[in-house]
């Protein structure tokens, strides 16, 4: 699930991929605005499958967060949409 995170940020998001760790943090270590970050919300509902609920964005502060909800909400490597 972290690569599947990983090729958005760097893919999408032009985020180094030496900057992606699971202690990264989105804002202040990935530079990700709040516009950015609702694209990274919108792809990986769309990549994933799933609907992210507005509260739960909140949660979102590390890249590890991101994976750890993914996880939480079921979505395994096989849902994953290209």
């Amino acid at each position: 699930m972290f690569e599947a995170v990983k090729k958005i940020l760097v893919e999408d998001m032009q985020v180094k991929p030496e900057d992606v760790t699971l202690d990264a943090e989105l804002v202040n270590d990935l530079g990700i605005n709040s516009l950015e970050l609702a694209d990274l919300i919108l792809m990986c509902e769309e990549k994933f499958g799933i609907e992210i609920k507005d509260e739960d964005i909140h949660k979102f502060i590390t890249v590890g967060d991101v994976v750890n909800y993914l996880t939480e909400q079921g979505v395994t490597l096989d849902s994953v949409k290209d």
